[in-house]
C-alpha cells in the first residue's frame, strides 16, 4: 500500500509492502535506478529518504521524496508520474492513492495529460485551475472495471453489427413493424381518412424508432468514435427535420482572412442541405455531462465551458467564410459532393446559420439551466444551440401529437 506525507517543504510517497515484503523494489533500484508501483507512479534510487524523520528504518517500507510545498500548492515532480509538466495540487486537498490511480491501475493524471498541453493545476486560486469539487466529481465518474468491461463488449458489438447484421432493440423493432406492414394491404384501406390514418401510423413508427435509437446511443456514448457519433446522429437528425435532404461530410472552404499572404483551405464536418440546396452548418458533439455550462461560477454566473464557446466560435467562423465563399463556392461544393445530393440539386450559400448539438441539460439545476438558456438566446440571430435533451423533447412531442391522430395504436417507446 502506499500513503503520502508533508515533511516540512517536501512531499513524500511512503510504500508498505504487504505480503512479499520490498525485496522487488530494491532489487529493481538497484538494477535499474528507477521501479514503478501501481503502474502510475516512477520512484528512482536518488530520491529513496529515511522512512520516517527519526530516521527509523522498516524492512518493508520504502519512502521517496516525490515533490515540494510551494506557495500553497504541493508540486509533484512532471518524472514522477511521466507528465508532461509539474503537477500542482491544492495543499488543501488530502493526498490519497486514489486521486492518482484508478481502476485496474489507470494513471488519472497520465490519461488527463494526454488530452491537453498545459499544466495541470487542481484546486486554488490559479487562473485555469480545476476546481476541488469538479476534481472529485471527475474522480467519481471514471470508468469502473465492470463499466470498462460494458465498454469493450459494447464496442466489440457495434463492429460486429456492421458485418455480421445484428441488430439493436430499437433497430429490431422497426424491423418487425414493417414485416406486420408488409403483410397486410394497405391499398385495401376503403377511404381517404384510412389512408392518413396509415401514413401517421408509419410516421408514429418511424418516430419511435428515432427516439428509441437515439436513447440506445445516449445510454452507450463511448463506443463511438467522434466521427462515427456525428455520422450517426446526423442521419437521425435528418429523419426529425425533414427540411434537410442530404448531409456532407467535409466540406473544403477557401477563405484568405486567417493568412492574408495565401488561401488557406478549412473543412466543415458537416454541413446540411435543404430541399431548394441552401446549406447551414451543424456541430455535433459527442454528449459529456458537463459540456454545456461550468458548475462554478464566474462574477455570479455559469458561463459556457470551454468545449460550447470553442464550438460556437468555431461556428461563427465557418459561417463566415461560408458567407465569402461566393458562386465559386456554392459551384464548387456542388461539384465535390454531387454524389451526396439528389439530381439536379446545387448548393446555395443565402445566410446560412449554424446548430451545434452538444452536451446534457437534464442534470442541470435551475441556475445553471437560466444561465445556459440566456447564452443561447444571445447567440440565437446565427446559431442555434441544441442539447440532446432539446432533441428528445422534440420527439416526445411529436410522438404525443402523432399518438393522439392514431388513436396510440403503436406501442409506446422505451423509458429512459
Amino acid at each position: 500500500m502506499i500513503s503520502f506525507e508533508d515533511r516540512g517543504s517536501v512531499v513524500v510517497l511512503v510504500y508498505q509492502a504487504e505480503q512479499s515484503g520490498a525485496d522487488w523494489l530494491d532489487n529493481k533500484l538497484n538494477a535499474k535506478g528507477e521501479a514503478m508501483l501501481f503502474r502510475t507512479f516512477k520512484v528512482r534510487k536518488e530520491n529513496l529518504v529515511a522512512t520516517d524523520p527519526q530516521g527509523v528504518v522498516d524492512d518493508d517500507t520504502r519512502t521517496f521524496e516525490i515533490g515540494t510545498i510551494e506557495e500553497g500548492y504541493r508540486v509533484v515532480k512532471k518524472d514522477v508520474l511521466g507528465l508532461k509538466h509539474d503537477l500542482l495540487l491544492a495543499d488543501t486537498l488530502r493526498l490519497r492513492r486514489k486521486i492518482f490511480t484508478a481502476e485496474r491501475n489507470i494513471s488519472v493524471f497520465n490519461r488527463i495529460d494526454d488530452l491537453i498541453d498545459e499544466q495541470i493545476v487542481v484546486g486554488g486560486p490559479r487562473p485555469g485551475a480545476i476546481p476541488t469539487e469538479e476534481f472529485t466529481r471527475l474522480l467519481h465518474d471514471f470508468p469502473t472495471s465492470t463499466e470498462l468491461n460494458k465498454y469493450t463488449r459494447a464496442r466489440i458489438t457495434r463492429v460486429l453489427r456492421e458485418y455480421m447484421g445484428t441488430m439493436s432493440d430499437a433497430e429490431q423493432s422497426l424491423a418487425d413493424y414493417m414485416k406486420r406492414r408488409a403483410s397486410s394491404d394497405v391499398r385495401s384501406l376503403p377511404d381517404a381518412h384510412g389512408r392518413m390514418l396509415e401514413a401517421h401510423e408509419l410516421e408514429l413508427e418511424k418516430f419511435t424508432y428515432i427516439q428509441n435509437r437515439l436513447v440506445e446511443m445516449l445510454d452507450n456514448v463511448e463506443p463511438y468514435s467522434e466521427e462515427d457519433w456525428q455520422a450517426a446522429v446526423a442521419n437521425l437528425f435528418l429523419l426529425v427535420f425533414p427540411q434537410y435532404v442530404a448531409v456532407l461530410q467535409h466540406v473544403k472552404v477557401k477563405e484568405c482572412y486567417s493568412k492574408p499572404s495565401k488561401f488557406t483551405v478549412r473543412d466543415i464536418d458537416l454541413m446540411l442541405v435543404g430541399a431548394n440546396g441552401c446549406v447551414d452548418i451543424i456541430e455535433i458533439k459527442k454528449p459529456f455531462t458537463r459540456s454545456l455550462v461550468s458548475k462554478s461560477k464566474y462574477r455570479d454566473n455559469h458561463i459556457p465551458v470551454r468545449e460550447l464557446s470553442g464550438s460556437l466560435m468555431q461556428a461563427e467562423k465557418y459561417l463566415f467564410y461560408l458567407s465569402k465563399a461566393g458562386r465559386e463556392g456554392e459551384k464548387d461544393i456542388t461539384k465535390r459532393h454531387g454524389s451526396n445530393l439528389p439530381a439536379g440539386l446545387e448548393v446555395r450559400i443565402a445566410n446560412p446559420k449554424a446548430i451545434i448539438l452538444s452536451g446534457r441539460d437534464n442534470a442541470l439545476t435551475d441556475e445553471e439551466r437560466f444561465d445556459f438558456e440566456f447564452a443561447r438566446r444571445a447567440y440565437s440571430n446565427v446559431l442555434d444551440i441544441m442539447s440532446y435533451d432539446d432533441l428528445l423533447r422534440r420527439l416526445d412531442n411529436i410522438i404525443a401529437s402523432l399518438k393522439s391522430r392514431t388513436g396510440s395504436r403503436v406501442r409506446s417507446s422505451k423509458l429512459r
